[in-house]
């Protein structure tokens, strides 16, 4: 098989948190039990609108996130706001704090208009997994607390909305129950599936698992990429790293895949993850030319297959393939990871190379007080009452199929739970 030529950060150090110099937002008033009576005065909530500068015990809870998901971190919300929301108003980072002390965060964005703001996480498009922080010693009626005030605040507040989460994951379920708590009804959907390995094997018993078809084709490929001049390379940051963007960005205007729709955020994300020792960037190259490019990034433990592309003019070559292979193999040996995530979608060619399937939910909620809220929450009602009903006639027509994935593990959720 290739073996990459590796190009290692030169630092990969963290940058320390930004110390607190500036006035620190004024706390809201937040003392408000869910229950309505203000009887917890240990409890606050500030606001934060801006990243530039952070109070350290909220750049701590940060750092935490971050060790959890990359993409709770600092670092991807700077990456994030400066490149796809640089003038945007309605960013707010609310902060739960028990005596003085952050114990969660929620970012959001607000939009819409005066009329009825709807409150959404801090994601987008790049966004593969949104997870606000909250420490181990929140309780659902804390977190409740925090949501009454961001009610209040930002009223009159329509809906809020909040993806793609885990529906597993702790963080999910407490704000599913704190929306409830704090008045706002909330409902569960759908974001996509998502395929994933969790790391059983050494490299070699790992390949040999795969199928017989796609061993093949890595074999003769490797031959006879390097016969008509074709090398991989791996490039983790360093002297190498602009150059290894620009060749990224070069395959994957040649590729079948549309423009961008935030140009800056895929060079920002690469030099956050170079910087932190996260960055695998896997490059084919054919006679001194960028043909296919894989951004992979790495970090606590898990490989994250971010970002592929090929220049379809040399499919022939099947890059695409063998950069997936070398980066697999770099993962599996040097790296030592215990998971591989292909992220977002159920695209056939992920069950090549997969073992699992997992999904990924929202949560939207309503403000049944604001006159939008109550219509929102009305159509929601009825939208979903009408989709059982077809469920329901459709199942008595014919009986359901059982839908088998090959060697998939769905999360058993249904469809459009209420609340």
């Amino acid at each position: 098989m290739l073996q990459a030529n590796v190009r290692h950060a030169q630092d990969t150090g963290r940058k320390p948190a930004i110390p607190w110099n500036g006035p620190r937002s004024p706390a809201l008033t937040a003392n408000l039990h869910p229950e309505g009576r203000l009887n917890n005065p240990l409890l606050s909530v500030d606001v934060l609108r801006q990243l530039d500068e952070i109070p350290s015990d909220v750049a701590r809870l940060f750092a935490c996130a971050e060790l959890q998901n990359v993409e709770s971190g600092l670092a991807w919300y700077k990456n994030l706001v400066n490149s796809v929301y640089p003038d945007h108003d309605g960013l707010l980072i609310y902060i739960l704090r028990k005596q003085g002390q952050a114990l969660a965060l929620l970012p959001v964005l607000r939009q819409g208009k005066s009329g009825g703001y709807c409150i959404k996480s801090l994601s987008n498009y790049y966004t593969t997994l949104y997870a606000p922080f909250i420490a181990p010693e929140v309780t659902v009626h804390d977190l409740a607390l925090l949501l009454k005030t961001l009610r209040d605040d930002q009223s009159p507040l329509a809906s809020l909305q909040f993806s793609p989460m885990d529906p597993d994951a702790r963080s999910h379920q407490l704000l599913l129950g704190a929306l409830k708590l704090a008045g706002l009804p909330a409902f569960e959907f759908f974001c996509f599936g998502n395929w994933y390995l969790p790391v059983a094997d050494d490299w070699p018993r790992y390949f040999r698992n795969r199928e017989g078809q796609l061993r093949s084709t890595i074999k003769r490929m490797s031959k006879a990429f390097v016969t008509a001049g074709g090398s991989l390379e791996l490039v983790m940051g360093g002297a190498n790293l602009e150059r290894g963007i620009n060749a990224y960005l070069k395959v994957y205007a040649a590729s079948w895949k549309r423009a961008e729709p935030y140009p800056g955020f895929m060079p920002g994300l690469m030099r956050v993850c170079a910087e932190h020792g996260w960055l695998r960037l896997g490059i084919a190259w054919l006679n001194g030319e960028a043909i296919a490019a894989q951004t992979w990034i790495v970090a606590n433990g898990k490989a994250s297959i971010y970002k592929l592309a090929y220049d379809e003019s040399h499919k022939k070559h099947a890059p695409g393939t063998l950069l997936t292979a070398m980066l697999l193999q770099h993962v599996f040996e040097q790296d030592q990871v215990t998971e591989v995530d292909y992220l977002v979608g159920d695209d056939p060619y992920k069950k090549a190379w997969m073992s699992h399937r997992r999904e990924r939910w929202g949560i939207v909620a309503y403000n049944p007080k604001s006159l939008r809220g109550l219509f929102g929450f009305s159509r929601e009602l009825l939208g979903r009452a009408i989709r059982a009903g077809v469920t329901r006639a459709m199942a008595l027509v014919s009986p359901p199929k059982q839908a088998k994935i090959a060697n998939a593990t769905p999360n058993s959720k249904a469809h459009g739970r209420g609340p």
